[in-house]
């Protein structure tokens, strides 16, 4: 302490409220109330300025224009009788630079009484315009607003360059008993870093990341950084109007899954990931090039650790600095919704990492998650499990999901591993969980969380869709609320997925007595809006790309998957594709390389890639193919033979809308004069075969379709007789005048 062998000056040179215990604690940093002491209060009938200036040998207070030296009390105190209100001061440290700003412990709070009463009650559904940091204008000085929750805190500190990363300078208000501690600081501004420092109870002191901030230094480093995000300026209000119909389950829906930092790299500039604004122009091109509706990507949200490809989150407001700041990322947002495609967004409610800098034991317990690990820690990802039964943690999570749709324009939420929070035994041995309540394994709390985010979610804007990724047979995941439902909009069809790669990855000789992997799941295709889903997972940890799980040789692998995505694009619900699927990429996806877009240019990969840009469009442009995606009537089976692994079936619209029939054949044998009933007399187009030359087949079809003549088959009083080549799908779409 500077002046350690010095007494506090004689009573009258200092304010009553500087007591030689207030000073010691500010010179250590341990006092509890700095705005009680510090800026600007009465005494003894004078208006004192009080500071605390670590390394200063001079500090000046200016009121008016007129100057005042305010004596040095103790260690690093100053503090002096001033006249007037409005002040700066002036600061000269011991190497001769001298800091001119205005005092942040003079500043009145900014919270409101009844933002402070929504907080407390974990019902402040726009969090994020009250805690985070937030350049403003506040008593005519511009600065940021900082605010953080940490209720449990001795003492939190604002940490940045401006203070030299030192936590006794600025010490943070506790605003009422809210557990939110803010301090304004003048003149920082957009792009400054900062951290919070945090002193728990028992004096242990953790540097920590802004929860609610809104950008985030490049990992490794771990500082926040100040973002305006105000005022953007959209320009896709068209979009905006008209979102609604698509994300009807009446709507086309085919989603590009992409992970951004894999999908293209820049090799001549250090193999580095497109920023946002490249993609903006180079992947909204290509997915509106290839026909999807929606892009998909997998989290943004800021993640310490690129390996787990964003799903283990420290800054869910923030995203990644990786590709670019805040508004280039509403840059890539608008660009896909001028191009008419949707843009959805992983989110990760489920769990969060152990980083030292991020959520764990934020202000010395455990207060985004359960102290006890048998309901804190997830075992199989090492990270923790939040604490859905605290109404704060509920509100944090719940306001996140309403900011990426308000700020961001999101066009939906695809929501991770569901399954692992509706559980309270997920992926646990007998007495490594806690039973609910009533002595079972649902996880009430998630629960009853999940359909709070989907009733604020679908109440802020009902034309966006949340999507739940849940692989279990959890009831009416995608039912409203008000049925009793957890309330998202679809759920991904893991079963369907499980159960069809089975079947393809089987030698077609053995695929007789596999029939049902292919036909069981229409079962239950309609009991949830379902989304049929070829995700990342399916390509990653050993589990090989989509074409190398396909038997056969090299020809009758790319058949095989050519036939499997034809069948999946005609079966009900709506489709998801991780990239690098659409074109067979031959290896599994690294998450540290871009795809092999070499392979994209050979014959077979080109053909695939224009298979299911076709099967793209086809699925937009014809209603019975998307019409009735989610409702029975919109289904019904043909000719199913198990012993030839033959499938055929109907797909249907509305009352006006062309039916369509699809026929596959799942062996590499022809199939020729191969009849099959229909719906209707009149001409059936070949609108679609994947024997074409086009895709890499042999162009083994039907002339283009046929006419129905009047000889009853599959419970139809007409049919048609065809060709199905080996390893195919045929769609046909009825017409309803004959050609002639």
């Amino acid at each position: 302490m500077k002046n350690s062998k010095s007494k506090l000056k004689q009573k009258g040179s200092c304010p009553d409220f500087l007591t030689p215990q207030v000073v010691a604690e500010l010179n250590s940093g341990t006092y509890v109330a700095p705005f009680d002491v510090l800026g600007p209060h009465e005494s003894g009938g004078k208006r004192w300025v009080s500071t605390f200036q670590p390394d200063a040998v001079q500090v000046i207070a200016t009121v008016s224009g007129k100057q005042t030296m305010l004596p040095r009390i103790d260690g690093d105190v100053f503090s002096g009788p001033v006249v007037g209100n409005a002040y700066t001061l002036t600061t000269t440290f011991a190497d001769g630079a001298q800091h001119t700003s205005h005092d942040p412990f003079s500043f009145d709070p900014i919270i409101s009484d009844f933002d402070q009463y929504l907080v407390g009650e974990g019902t402040h559904k726009e969090l994020w315009r009250i805690l985070g940091a937030h350049v403003t204008q506040h008593q005519m000085i511009d600065g940021v607003h900082f605010a953080v929750w940490a209720p449990n805190a001795q003492r939190v500190s604002l940490i940045g360059d401006f203070n030299r990363w030192d936590g006794r300078r600025h010490p943070m208000r506790a605003v009422g008993h809210t557990g939110v501690w803010e301090i304004f600081i003048p003149q920082m501004s957009d792009g400054d870093l900062y951290k919070f420092e945090v002193a728990s109870k028992d004096g242990t002191i953790t540097l920590k990341a802004d929860p609610v901030g809104f950008g985030s230094q490049h990992p490794p480093e771990k500082a926040s950084i100040v973002r305006d995000i105000k005022g953007y300026g959209w320009k896709d209000k068209d979009w905006m109007d008209a979102r609604a119909s698509r994300a009807d389950r009446s709507s086309p829906m085919s989603i590009y899954e992409v992970h951004l930092g894999s999908w293209r790299r820049r090799y001549d500039d250090g193999g580095r990931p497109l920023s946002y604004k490249e993609l903006a122009k180079d992947l909204i091109s290509y997915v509106k090039y290839m026909g999807f509706t929606h892009v998909e990507l997998l989290p943004i949200s800021e993640f310490p650790f690129d390996g787990s490809w964003g799903y283990q989150p420290v800054g869910l407001f923030a995203p990644t600095i990786r590709f670019g700041p805040p508004h280039e990322f509403r840059d890539f947002i608008e660009a896909a919704h001028a191009a008419d495609i949707g843009v959805l967004l992983d989110w990760v409610p489920g769990h969060f990492p152990t980083d030292d800098h991020g959520l764990a034991k934020f202000d010395g317990t455990c207060l985004y998650e359960h102290a006890d690990p048998r309901e804190g820690f997830h075992q199989d990802w090492n990270t923790l499990i939040y604490n859905y039964g605290r109404s704060e943690v509920k509100n944090y999570l719940v306001s996140n999901a309403l900011y990426w749709i308000e700020e961001y324009h999101l066009d939906g939420l695809r929501v991770d591993a569901v399954a692992s929070m509706l559980y309270r035994d997920y992926s646990r041995n007998e007495g490594e969980w806690v039973p609910n309540k009533d002595g079972g394994r649902e996880n009430y709390e998630a629960i009853a969380f999940l359909q709070e985010m989907n009733i604020a979610v679908y109440g802020a804007d009902p034309s966006v869709m949340t999507v739940a990724e849940e692989s279990t047979s959890f009831p009416a995941v995608s039912q409203p609320v008000h049925a009793g439902g957890l309330g998202f909009g679809y759920k991904w069809n893991m079963g369907w997925m499980n159960d069809t790669l089975r079947y393809m990855e089987k030698d077609p000789i053995y695929r007789r007595h596999d029939h049902h992997l292919m036909t069981s799941p229409i079962d239950w295709a309609f009991t949830e809006n379902f989304v049929l889903p070829i995700s990342h997972d399916e390509v990653v940890h050993g589990k090989g790309s989509m074409i190398e799980k396909m038997p056969g040789n090299r020809w009758e692998k790319f058949a095989n998957l050519r036939a499997y995505y034809a069948f999946m694009w005609t079966q009900p619900g709506k489709k998801l594709l991780f990239m690098g699927c659409e074109f067979a990429q031959p290896e599994e996806w690294k998450h540290d390389n871009e795809l092999n877009w070499g392979a994209a240019e050979q014959p077979a990969h080109k053909g695939i890639q224009e298979l299911v840009r076709d099967l793209n469009k086809l699925y937009r442009d014809t209603p019975a193919l998307h019409v009735n995606d989610c409702k029975s009537e919109g289904f019904k089976w043909l000719s199913n033979d198990p012993t030839q692994s033959t499938i055929g079936f109907v797909r249907y619209g509305g009352a006006h809308d062309a039916p369509v029939v699809v026929m596959c054949n799942f062996t590499p044998v022809e199939r020729s004069e191969f009849r099959v009933g229909v719906p209707e007399l009149g001409f059936w187009e070949e609108a679609l075969n994947t024997d074409a030359a086009i895709y890499g087949g042999d162009n083994r079809g039907n002339m283009g379709g046929g006419e129905a003549v009047k000889v009853a088959a599959d419970g139809h009083a007409q049919s048609l007789t065809l060709t199905l080549p080996p390893l195919s799908v045929v769609v046909l779409r009825h017409r309803t005048k004959t050609i002639k």
